[in-house]
């Protein structure tokens, strides 16, 4: 665990120093959990965004985009249950002054119990060597066996505590599991409270006469409230689907891990409108389709797993949780619900406008299920990052960082590099970059020694480097450089833009 924290703390360290994210704020000392993208960050992140897109919109002839605003009627958000229950419970220690989620430090207690069970696991596969059978000896081994009865107790009082809003016995849970605060090492608590999720504003010139109304914690919202529009003049038939890439904000309690959990963050969302009775087998359907995604993005199988919700929202007749292994552990990428009627019923019934579908093939009308799935851009961002990162030691001994992006997402796709500062080298590199800027986004860097050059475009994944020395005046000739082998080969400069191209093809990704 120390390496991955070693290894998580130089991500960060690496983001800052290369133009990946800064703190926000930072000259004023920052504002907590709040990130801006630098320059590089910025590329990365509409890569991805238009990853998505791409194999959400364009390949799919029944799905189509559209952006909603931040600002919604209030009534929206008491629609949807926010005002009323979304929240965090919420617990201080009075000696620290610290402010906890108190299912977050329940969850960190069984998360210790969790690792005490892996350790015990690791040693027996040490001891047992090929012969060992994980699944046989989690199943038999007493002492793992009373580690998982105890998880599974304390999940178990956990969530029950939590349906019932019993936030008193969550308080005794803390207490008989003798929680201490990280900070001040006490068990000195105050009681459970609830505290709502929701930024909230007014909206007026006149703050008298203000209305409050919230940033949307959701984008999915939007999405609802426009699915009769987009229907209607998309001319849209059942099943259909509407993305959307948007801002969302969340006043998180304990908001940590980088950019694992913000305050203000970008969702990818696509709800699917399926007829009443279809929706879960299109929730297997778009569950199968959205990890298929995720490997085409380069990153193994292994570092994925999916997991089953068994404590289903009050909005879901069934959801999974596409998770990642990042640095701190496996944590939810991505959410697949499928959402009933829940929200189109509830918006009908609040707006007092009919959300109905008429199916002309069965002469009817009816409200739509949904199945949604929703993934946070800036996880995606941290999971690429962090699978990405990597400390190579070379022949010559020495080491570089290279960050072993997929070249599609990739912020550069070429570095252009004349060898010297003269002879009409930068010039020439310059001709070959005036060519390739319009398909690509190229970099041109005549600073420092070539080897310096390639380690700096190492270190923020530019997939090919082409090197203008003394031979292209000569025969038109350039060395391209790859990143991930370093293997370099002389080549036409008329071949360049054709290798870069198959380098970075959209179709070549989802297809291979």
């Amino acid at each position: 665990m120390a390496n991955n924290e070693e290894l998580f703390k130089k991500i960060i360290s690496h983001s800052k120093e290369y133009g990946f994210i800064f703190p926000s704020s930072e000259i004023y000392d920052g504002l907590s959990a709040v990130y801006d993208y630098g320059q590089y960050g910025v590329e990365l992140k509409n890569n991805i965004k238009n990853y998505w897109w791409k194999a959400m919109v364009q390949f799919n002839e029944n799905i189509v985009g559209i952006d909603t605003a931040i600002f919604m009627h209030p009534t929206i958000w008491k629609a949807s249950g926010h005002v009323d229950a979304f929240s965090d419970p919420l617990i201080d220690n009075k000696d620290s002054k610290k402010r906890y989620r108190a299912d977050v430090l329940v969850e960190e207690h069984v998360a210790k119990i969790e690792d005490k069970i892996r350790k015990e696991v690791e040693k027996a596969a040490k001891r047992f060597g090929d012969a060992f059978d994980e699944q046989q000896f989690v199943g038999t081994n007493a002492r793992v066996v009373e580690y998982q009865t105890k998880i599974d107790a304390i999940n178990k009082r956990l969530n029950q505590s939590l349906e019932a809003n019993d936030l008193a016995d969550v308080k005794k849970l803390i207490e008989e599991l003798e929680i201490v605060c990280p900070v001040s090492g006490s068990r000195n608590w105050t009681e459970v409270r609830q505290f709502n999720l929701m930024f909230s504003t007014q909206m007026g010139s006149v703050s008298e006469d203000a209305n409050q109304i919230y940033l949307r914690p959701e984008t999915a919202q939007g999405i609802f409230v426009n699915y009769l529009n987009v229907q209607k003049s998309g001319r849209m038939k059942i099943p259909f689907g509407i993305a959307q890439i948007g801002k969302a904000f969340r006043n998180e309690i304990v908001a940590r891990q980088f950019i694992f959990r913000m305050r203000e963050f970008e969702q990818m969302e696509m709800q699917y409108f399926v007829k009443p009775g279809e929706e879960l087998q299109w929730f297997e359907y778009w569950k199968d389709l959205r990890l298929k995604w995720h490997y085409s993005l380069g990153l193994p199988k292994n570092k994925y797993r999916i997991h089953n919700h068994e404590k289903l929202a009050h909005y879901a007749n069934a959801a999974c949780d596409i998770e990642f292994e990042f640095p701190f552990g496996f944590k939810e990428l991505e959410g697949i619900h499928s959402r009933t009627d829940f929200d189109l019923n509830a918006h009908q019934k609040f707006s007092g406008k009919k959300l109905q579908f008429f199916d002309p093939e069965t002469n009817e009308s009816y409200v739509p299920y949904v199945v949604e799935t929703s993934i946070g851009v800036d996880r995606m961002f941290l999971a690429i990052l962090s699978y990405a990162y990597n400390e190579e030691v070379l022949e010559d001994g020495s080491t570089r960082v290279v960050l072993s992006i997929l070249p599609v997402l990739a912020p550069i796709k070429a570095a252009i590099l004349p060898l010297m500062k003269k002879d009409g080298l930068p010039e020439k590199a310059r001709e070959i970059m005036d060519v390739l800027k319009y398909d690509f986004l190229c970099q041109y860097d005549e600073k420092d020694a070539i080897g310096r050059r390639y380690r700096r475009q190492d270190a923020i994944g530019t997939p090919y480097c082409i090197t203008v020395d003394h031979q292209t005046l000569q025969d038109n000739t350039v060395t391209i450089r790859e990143r991930d082998t370093m293997k370099q080969e002389r080549i036409a400069i008329d071949k360049i833009a054709a290798i870069v191209e198959d380098k970075i093809s959209f179709k070549k990704a989802f297809t291979q």
